[in-house]
C-alpha cells in the first residue's frame, strides 16, 4: 500500500524528525568525554575559569506566568487552525473530540501553573 497524501506526508515529516534526533543524541555518546575529572568538569566563561561568586539572580516570580503563556500561545494557534479547516473526520467522526482531548491536554499544564502561581515561597 502506497503512502500518499496527507498521510503520506505526516509519516514522511516524522521519518525525517527521527532521522534528524538520532544522530544528535548518539554523536555525543560516540564522542563525549569518557573519564571525568575536575578540569574536564569545571566551568568555563569564555575560554577562562570563572573567579568569585555569580553576579546575578535571576528572578522566578514570573515563571508561572510564562508558562500559562506557552500554554495559551500553542492552545491559539491550534485552535485557529482546527477552526480554519473543520470539517468532519473521516468515516463521519466529527473532529470536536479530538480538540477537546487535546485542550484537556493543554489545561494539565495550564493547571500546574495556576499553583505554582500561588505558591508565594517560591518566589
Amino acid at each position: 500500500m502506497a503512502l500518499t497524501g496527507d498521510m503520506g506526508t505526516v509519516f514522511l515529516m516524522a521519518l525525517v524528525g527521527v532521522g534528524f534526533t538520532v544522530p544528535v543524541m548518539i554523536i555525543p555518546i560516540l564522542f563525549g568525554p569518557r573519564r571525568p575529572n575536575p578540569i574536564k568538569n569545571a566551568p568555563f566563561e569564555c575560554g577562562q575559569a570563572p573567579q568569585g561568586a555569580g553576579k546575578m539572580h535571576f528572578m522566578m516570580q514570573y515563571y508561572a506566568y510564562l508558562l500559562m503563556f506557552i500554554v495559551f500561545d500553542v492552545l491559539g494557534m491550534f485552535l485557529y487552525a482546527w477552526a480554519a479547516a473543520y470539517k468532519p473526520m473521516a468515516l463521519g467522526l466529527s473532529s470536536d473530540w479530538t480538540v477537546t482531548l487535546f485542550m484537556g491536554m493543554l489545561f494539565v499544564p495550564m493547571a500546574f501553573a495556576l499553583v505554582l502561581a500561588g505558591r508565594r515561597e517560591l518566589w
